[in-house]
């Protein structure tokens, strides 16, 4: 048996979860894992856009970059023309 806590809400938020869960057809502990799981991918994906976006500032970032892997679709190099 995996170890468990418990956890409190107001009737109507548990109801609420509930019903998205069977919707989903989960039962609510697996539904609540879902959800964590998801927040955490969530968060994880924008600590790396945040990590992305400090680094293309740098100076030489982009033009490495391109060196290394080619323009981006539909992208180009303003200081080209």
């Amino acid at each position: 048996m995996s170890d468990t806590t418990a956890l409190e809400v107001d009737t109507a938020v548990h109801e609420r979860l509930t019903a998205l869960a069977a919707a989903r057809g989960l039962s609510l502990p697996a539904y609540l894992s879902e959800l964590v799981a998801a927040q955490e991918n969530e968060a994880g994906l924008a600590r790396a856009a945040q990590a992305f976006d400090e680094a293309v500032r740098r100076p030489g970032f982009r033009e490495g970059f391109e060196r290394d892997f080619g323009p981006a679709k539909g992208h180009t190099n303003a200081r080209a023309a």
